[in-house]
């Protein structure tokens, strides 16, 4: 198992926010989402010493680390843009969407930008058809949102335009 070496520079971090709860296995997934939310992704040593104190193969809680959606494996930036590419969403153009982000951004869909602080993300469904297209950014639904709208969005999120966001 591969475990990126800046991973250890927050090793007591992983610790003591994992050894605040005690160590059975009901706490795995509470665990997970506040390691989730702290790092914005599980790192494989948080994982390593999750698998330690509860007591369960390191195989299982990447197992239920990979299996959902809700968690990542590769680190995520402070703000994600998740943008539904349903069927009511495509058909309302979701796709200029993606590309005024990737322009806007210079990120695609599945990527983090180099400095950190934004993802790109495309989901099947947010739930939310009556207001194709839709968007979420860090929990906030965006609806009817046109190629106008994003770098209004980005503003918000404190990102520039064209291209600059983040620098």
């Amino acid at each position: 198992m591969y475990i990126d070496p800046r991973e250890y520079e927050y090793h007591s971090e992983y610790e003591r926010m994992i050894k605040a709860y005690p160590p059975e296995q009901r706490y795995l997934l509470a665990i997970m989402q506040d390691i989730q939310k702290e790092f914005h992704y599980l790192p494989r040593l948080a994982l390593k010493i999750i698998s330690q104190h509860i007591g369960v193969p390191f195989s299982k809680v990447y197992a239920i680390a990979s299996f959902y959606k809700a968690f990542s494996l590769v680190p995520k930036g402070r703000v994600v843009f998740r943008v539904c590419d349903g069927t009511a969403c495509h058909i309302k153009n979701s796709e200029t969407l993606i590309d005024q982000l990737h322009k806007q951004l210079g990120i695609g869909p599945g990527e983090t930008s180099a400095d950190g602080e934004y993802s790109l993300e495309t989901v099947n469904c947010l739930g939310a058809c009556a207001l194709a297209p839709v968007m979420v950014v860090n929990g906030k639904v965006y609806g009817k949102v046109g190629p106008s709208s994003i770098e209004k969005i980005i503003k918000e999120y404190g990102g520039c335009c064209h291209g600059q966001a983040g620098k």
